[in-house]
């Protein structure tokens, strides 16, 4: 992998609020243009769960993100160890590598801090090409589920 000129490293408590503002402006630009209103609102419910970010206080749902100096332009999270639960670079940094970044930072996190060796996503209708490209598969094609369309795929690490 090329190096590239951003931080990636785990997310610190006091970034949930800008890591979760990046997820909902980026979904709104490339994303919601898919969704039902019933999948937007449930999209903004998950990302607002007061739930969701106790489990990140205490370490149970985890997050990366990709610095530019001190701005977050990327973020990453997993929830059960081994999902991609959100994955969303801000539009100004695309194609720029950090995508690749996050998802290589959270490879050798999960080969030696937990053990796993594949992880799954729930990829939305942007990102599947992405995906793809990284070397995720299709386990079924596209599905909707309240309002949210998307792609289940696995990755072995």
């Amino acid at each position: 992998m090329s190096e590239i000129p951003y931080l990636i490293r785990g997310a610190y408590r006091e970034e949930w609020d800008d890591a979760m503002a990046l997820a909902w402006k980026t979904f709104l630009q490339f994303e919601a243009g898919e969704y039902t209103p019933e999948g937007i609102r449930n999209f903004e419910n998950f990302i607002t769960d007061t739930t969701l970010h106790r489990m990140f206080i205490i370490g149970t749902y985890q997050m990366f993100v990709a610095l530019d100096q001190k701005k977050i332009v990327g973020m990453l999270t997993l929830r059960n160890t081994s999902h991609i639960s959100l994955l969303f670079v801000d539009a100004r940094y695309h194609r720029k590598g950090i995508g690749r970044a996050l998802i290589e930072h959270m490879r050798e996190y999960l080969l030696s801090e937990a053990g796993v060796s594949k992880v799954t996503v729930n990829a939305a209708p942007y990102g599947v090409a992405f995906y793809h490209k990284i070397g995720f598969r299709d386990l079924r094609p596209e599905e909707t589920k309240d309002g949210i369309k998307y792609t289940p795929m696995e990755f072995v690490l």
